[in-house]
């Protein structure tokens, strides 16, 4: 598997190794001590799956404070789409910036979303189909986010605003300047603060 830097070095983006003949192809999607390996020590607990029917649908931009904060490993299993993660940690030298990439089930890319992002993507084809690992349960209490438009972010989404597909809730989500980021960025580890020292 290669590991592969962003321009923002927290995020990473993985390449999975695939090996093919006249049938198809195999591959590795997740091993741990090759994540080890590539300084990536994370236990994630959950797996979820999405699909969005429509092409221009927009999920996002997402986060879970702590105690339930979750690093995210992302993956395509269908189809096509443009995986966004915005850094919103306090004091970090990237924040507000983000990093894109298309994922989709013909290129097998997966990105890392640590702690301290903001996530979400579009759908750039129908029935498209996201599989991602967390390192923590789902816990509504917590669920937080960024409006997916703001104009400070500056992210081009490659979908017209006006066709974009989003719930109700993501429509009301506030913008970054309005947001007091539970994340505090750690300049020794390139991470996020633990909540419990962000706190004493």
């Amino acid at each position: 598997m290669e590991i592969i830097p962003t321009d923002i070095p927290a995020v990473k983006l993985l390449r999975p190794k695939r090996f093919g003949d006249h049938r198809g192809y195999f591959a590795e999607v997740y091993s741990l001590p090759k994540l080890l390996d590539g300084g990536i020590d994370l236990t994630f607990v959950q797996d979820n799956e999405s699909l969005s029917a429509e092409q221009g649908t927009v999920r996002g931009l997402h986060f879970q404070s702590p105690p339930h904060a979750q690093d995210k490993l992302v993956r395509c299993v269908q189809g096509v789409l443009l995986d966004v993660a915005v850094d919103i940690r306090k004091g970090s030298p990237t924040f507000g910036q983000h990093v894109t990439a298309v994922l989709s089930a013909e290129n097998g890319d997966q990105l890392l979303v640590p702690k301290g992002f903001a996530h979400g993507f579009a759908t750039l084809a129908p029935d498209t189909m996201v599989m991602y690992k967390v390192t923590d349960v789902y816990a509504p209490q917590c669920d937080a986010g960024i409006l997916w438009k703001d104009p400070a972010l500056g992210i081009d989404w490659q979908t017209a605003e006006d066709a974009a597909i989003l719930s109700d809730k993501d429509v009301k989500l506030p913008l970054l300047a309005e947001l007091d980021s539970p994340f505090v960025y750690d300049p020794a580890t390139d991470g996020v603060v633990a909540a419990a020292e962000v706190n004493a």
